[in-house]
């Protein structure tokens, strides 16, 4: 048991960053209808800034590890926030109006060219960073072995939880939400009664960009070494979660983030660790097979 729950406090944290990441997936589908695949190496674009701004306060060393976190939590944000808006401006808007596989091309060429931007001028080779947050609350303890949850696992979830809930409101409660939702439904009618749609994509695309920031920051943090290519697997599985959730559900993402983490976590724990990607998409196989809306999906209606 004490097995169990020390896994099941791990999956948690690492569905919460898979949630982050596929809520970005989920509002972009929402609003425009097509898969950001760059969005994954948004995320490691955040991972990247977040080393780069920590190595930065290191060697300035004069701030507390609570206080560096949050000063690169909001330089990560920003900084990422301004890649996002610009692959939305260069890269997508020119398409949107073209027959459909035109933006999904030039997603997936967006994608291996941050890739490549990346390799080039940060090199190959991992990036560790030291452990800026140490310490635990042991939970309990049997056997010889303790479940213990690190206040770096705490701040995680807590945080993942509280952008969830934060997002959610401001796209149900806010001019701009309601923006959203109005593109949604019929960008042309929208935009007759005076919804500026450029304005509400690029700022979704920025919404989208800042959880993968925090996201990215929170990978950096929890693992401690980021390569150029992490945000290909992150973000194939934050589109599975998106997927499995709900594609258009922001809390479908996230439910779909948590179990696609509490899936690798007890395969790895339970199972050869070499097959827990099998795994979650074997499952994600079958929610499409018995459920294709996903597990908070809604299915659509076409008025005619």
């Amino acid at each position: 048991m004490e097995y169990f729950l020390q896994q099941l406090i791990n999956g948690l944290t690492l569905g919460a960053v898979y949630g982050l990441i596929a809520i970005g997936y989920t509002m972009v589908y929402g609003i425009i209808g097509m898969i950001n695949f760059a969005h994954g190496e948004i995320f490691m674009i955040g991972s990247f800034i977040s080393l780069i701004s920590f190595l930065i306060l290191s060697s300035i060393g004069a701030f507390s590890a609570v206080f560096a976190i949050l000063i690169v939590l909001l330089v990560t944000m920003i900084f990422t926030s301004v890649f996002g808006w610009s692959v939305e401006r260069i890269a997508y808007r020119p398409l949107r109006d073209s027959f459909k596989l035109a933006p999904l091309i030039s997603a997936i060429g967006m994608s291996i060219f941050l890739q490549s931007f990346i390799q080039v001028f940060q090199g190959a080779r991992p990036k560790p960073l030291q452990p800026i947050m140490h310490g635990a609350i042991k939970l309990l303890e049997h056997n010889g072995f303790a479940v213990q949850i690190s206040y770096l696992q705490i701040i995680i979830i807590l945080l993942t939880v509280g952008l969830m809930i934060g997002f959610t409101a401001v796209i149900q409660q806010t001019p701009l939400g309601r923006s959203q939702r109005a593109c949604e439904q019929d960008r042309t009618m929208a935009a007759l009664l005076g919804v500026n749609v450029d304005r509400t994509i690029s700022l979704t695309f920025v919404m989208g960009a800042a959880l993968a920031a925090v996201a990215g920051l929170m990978f950096t943090l929890y693992y401690g070494v980021i390569d150029f290519f992490i945000g290909f697997l992150a973000g194939v599985k934050a589109f599975t979660a998106a997927v499995l959730g709900g594609i258009g559900s922001l809390p479908g993402a996230m439910l779909g983030g948590v179990l696609i983490g509490l899936i690798e976590a007890f395969w790895s724990a339970y199972f050869s660790i070499a097959y827990k990607d099998v795994a979650v998409f074997m499952v994600l196989v079958l929610v499409l097979i018995f459920r294709p809306t996903g597990l908070l999906g809604r299915p659509e209606v076409e008025k005619v």
